[in-house]
């Protein structure tokens, strides 16, 4: 027991994932048909953890996207002042994770990793005609709010969130202690998601058990070729999507920010969360490429809110996977609406490991696909997550010196200097208190 609590979430989730395959294939190898198994193990004790796993995932969707698009809301008080700052930032998000969801399904569809899978939902599934484009932007905006929670319509939870936080901040000080709730709310979700991701390992291991008792051996094959989709599409991100935006706009060295970054990519990449990898990333962009802190301040924050392109990545990649694998056909509308869907429920990704899989049963959702097939991804997803979080605060720091540049608030000269910042990375404890200075405004 011991051994198990000191074991790290991705360990958990994997050997939850690896002993329900082994169940599921051993039921199926040896005890196919036996009458006790599949009542009272398949559809019942796994059924059961599964189902339960699923349902909570469900449950604080809504409270989540709502809580923490209305807190990145809020965050944009100062968008009055900052004019040019504050559009430029939230365009150039929402730009690249359209590219990154874009990109990963057109990689998916070409890679097909979910083909042969020949997987059935659990859940009945009957396919609705798909709506136009239209009626998705009609529908985005809710004449009811109170419904559009109660009913979990996510397109008009974003939008309705988006506003009302804009509105709290243009209340200003009278509106303090909504926004001091909300952060606490906010900081309550987030432990929420932490507490039902322990879970996680017992629940992937039901749903694991029930899935691989009547799946074919194929679909083993195919989650390692989502794994690369994915793993293919986030290094594209990187080094074409990014690298290009940055050599294009601004003229600065690619492979100079790359190096510059590295530090805050190792520490995404080890704690999976953007919301800690802030005052790591914060450092880099202002000591080591020279953007000054009035820029910085602004949007990195905002960019762990509402920039998650490795998420969006992962869902765009998964959708397909998923409809490959449980053979249900996707229609250019059911593409366009997930680029959406993904593109604002970004917004809503709380900056904390394992969050993404919330969204993704979002999106899921939103074309009516099996949220059973999140099982499928779960074993790997937790390692996904952390390279999913160090492209993400790349990107990030990348819309900053692009932000930056454009604002005249770029230092070049510390930008083209391969060693600056790392002074001040050396801590003297003796005379700890003759190197706290604070960055430049």
């Amino acid at each position: 027991m011991q051994q198990w609590i000191r074991l790290s979430l991705t360990a958990k989730v994997l050997i939850g994932m690896v002993t329900g395959l082994l169940i599921g294939l051993i039921m199926r190898h040896q005890f196919e048909g036996v009458a006790f198994v599949e009542q009272y193990l398949v559809n019942g004790v796994f059924d059961v953890i599964g189902q339960v796993f699923l349902t909570v995932l469900r449950m604080i969707v809504v409270p989540l996207v709502f809580t923490s698009i209305v807190c990145g809301a809020c965050s944009l008080k100062d968008i009055t002042v900052l004019g040019r700052l504050g559009g430029k930032t939230i365009a150039l998000y929402l730009l690249t994770t359209c590219i990154a969801i874009s990109l990963a399904m057109a990689v998916a569809l070409v890679v097909s990793p979910g083909e042969g899978a020949n997987l059935e939902s659990v859940s009945t599934y009957a396919a609705s005609t798909a709506p136009s484009i239209s009626e998705v932007i009609i529908g985005m905006f809710p004449s009811n709010p109170v419904e559009a929670l109660a009913s979990g319509n996510t397109l008009q939870i974003i939008v309705f969130a988006l506003l009302f936080g804009i509105a709290i901040a243009a209340a200003g000080k009278p509106a303090q202690p909504v926004v001091n709730l909300f952060i606490a709310l906010n900081e309550v979700m987030m432990k929420l998601v932490t507490l039902i991701m322990n879970l996680a390992p017992y629940g992937v291991m039901g749903l694991m058990a029930k899935l691989f008792y009547s799946m074919n051996l194929g679909a083993i094959g195919n989650l390692f070729q989502y794994f690369m989709v994915v793993i293919g599409v986030l290094a594209l991100q990187v080094f074409i999507t990014y690298c290009g935006l940055l050599k294009v706009t601004t003229g600065l060295s690619p492979s100079l920010f790359l190096k510059k970054i590295q530090d805050a990519f190792m520490f995404a990449f080890t704690t999976a969360s953007s919301n800690a990898t802030i005052p790591v990333t914060l450092e880099a962009v202002t000591r080591r490429m020279g953007v000054k802190n009035q820029i910085a301040s602004f949007t990195i924050p905002l960019g762990s809110t509402i920039n998650m392109d490795g998420t969006a990545i992962m869902q765009g990649a998964a959708t397909v996977f998923i409809a490959q694998a449980f053979g249900v056909e996707l229609f250019l509308n059911d593409y366009l609406l997930v680029i959406m869907t993904a593109t604002l429920a970004s917004i809503g990704t709380a900056g904390v490991p394992g969050v993404g899989l919330v969204m993704l049963a979002m999106v899921l959702q939103q074309v009516g696909l099996p949220l059973e097939g999140i099982a499928l991804i779960m074993g790997v997803d937790r390692l996904l997550d952390m390279v999913r979080t160090a492209v993400n605060i790349t990107g990030d720091s990348v819309v900053t010196c692009i932000v930056a540049k454009s604002e005249g608030a770029l230092d070049q000269a510390v930008f083209n200097d391969a060693t600056a910042g790392e002074k001040e990375e050396n801590i003297d404890f003796h005379r700890i208190g003759n190197r706290q200075q604070p960055l430049e405004a």
